[in-house]
């Protein structure tokens, strides 16, 4: 008797085994605080698991790319191309509306959800996403002639001082995502208007409030910009 083994069939091609969250863990989710939520989350990234910072991000990513946030836009709204390469090209048409940005006098609620918004786009790695929205809050806040001086002190003052550093950390964003090859060859032409549609909105910003002025609000943007070359 030929004792010889039969061939074994080709494997099949290896697929991606999709993962599902079980009941008792989609119970914690959908019945968990926001807070506990935010520590749970924090304590998993916290944890040093090997891939869990960068699953986080990519999910984010994912997510807000189907589903972009919606932020109130000023009577100022945006008129340039769609931000860069991981932004959807609805990024713009998200800004769409007529909820005031800043009074005369200063922020009003609808910035905070606007500031909230870009930083979940620049923090899951899409920072050209959030140039759209950041540059719509420069004119936003220039375009309604803020009374603001550099000695000023208080709640415009800790706005504008937030809102220089959150530009400052989306350059940044933009510049990991480059790195990484996520902004690819498909992407550049929108990172580029992005980042000019940004650069002229500060600039824009600098001439309003006048080139006597001691101080520029939005410093620390400018200097971040002028000094990023960006290579694509």
């Amino acid at each position: 008797m030929d004792m010889t083994p039969l061939p074994r069939p080709p494997k099949a091609a290896a697929r991606p085994v999709l993962g599902h969250v079980n009941l008792m863990a989609d119970t914690l989710i959908a019945n968990a605080t926001l807070d506990d939520l935010r520590a749970i989350v924090r304590s998993m990234v916290a944890s040093a698991t090997p891939g869990i910072a960068a699953a986080l991000t990519a999910a984010a990513r994912e997510r807000l790319a189907h589903h972009p946030p919606c932020a109130p836009a000023d009577a100022y709204p945006p008129s340039p191309p769609p931000s860069g390469g991981s932004s959807p090209s609805h990024s713009y048409a998200a800004i769409s509306g007529a909820l005031p940005l800043f009074t005369p006098y200063g922020p009003t609620p609808h910035l905070h959800d606007t500031l909230r918004r870009a930083r979940a786009l620049y923090g899951s790695g899409m920072g050209f996403a959030s140039l759209g929205l950041l540059a719509t809050v420069v004119r936003c806040a220039h375009g309604h002639g803020l009374r603001w001086a550099a000695e000023d002190e208080g709640e415009l003052a800790d706005c504008l001082a937030v809102i220089d550093a959150d530009i400052a950390q989306a350059i940044q964003s933009c510049k990991e995502e480059i790195e990484s090859g996520r902004a690819g060859p498909g992407s550049h032409e929108h990172a580029h208007a992005a980042l000019a549609d940004l650069r002229a909105a500060l600039d824009a910003a600098a001439r309003e409030w006048g080139p006597g002025a001691a101080e520029f609000p939005f410093e620390r943007a400018a200097a971040s910009l002028g000094c990023w070359k960006i290579a694509l």
